[in-house]
């Protein structure tokens, strides 16, 4: 009797009656189909998480691999770019050699001109400066004497010539 008289039985007992009335009103299905919704949920949202993973990774994957490719490119147009710069001096340098040579070419085909009109203008200061001392020669002979020996004789052979 001494069980009726404890308070901690009777807490017990109403405990028990208390999960007895949850049990028969249903409680238990509402709470495991609240936990199984909630596990639908959770799974759902791995589910969803797991999709996303996949698909940042494919993403990473795919700019890793377009990196890779620009990374490849870059290199390739530094090379061209390299071998361009290469071409261009060498070519820069023949031009330029080509350049001199006709510059140089050019330079003496007007120093040879210039020479040969100094060498004109010489020979034709020469002759002038000729035949004005010989004017003058012939002008004091003419002038000294009636008839000249040197005239005389040139007159002949002229007429000797033209025949």
């Amino acid at each position: 009797m001494e069980l009726l008289l404890d308070t901690h039985f009777w807490v017990g007992v109403a405990l028990v009656v208390f999960l007895g009335i949850l049990v028969a009103a249903g409680v238990h299905k509402f709470a495991w189909k609240a936990l199984g919704d909630a596990g639908a949920k959770v799974q759902a949202q791995l589910d969803e998480a797991a999709a996303l993973r996949k698909e940042a990774q494919a993403l990473l994957d795919d700019i890793k691999r377009q990196r890779d490719e620009a990374e490849k490119a870059a290199a390739e147009m530094l090379a061209n770019a390299q071998e361009d710069a290469k071409r261009m001096a060498t070519e820069a340098q023949a031009n330029l050699a080509e350049q001199i040579k006709r510059r140089g070419a050019l330079a003496e085909r007007k120093i040879a001109n210039a020479e040969a009109q100094a060498a004109a203008e010489v020979k034709a200061a020469a002759a002038e400066f000729a035949a004005q001392m010989a004017e003058d020669v012939l002008v004091k002979r003419l002038a000294g004497a009636s008839s000249d020996p040197l005239v005389d004789g040139a007159i002949k052979q002229l007429a000797t010539k033209l025949q």
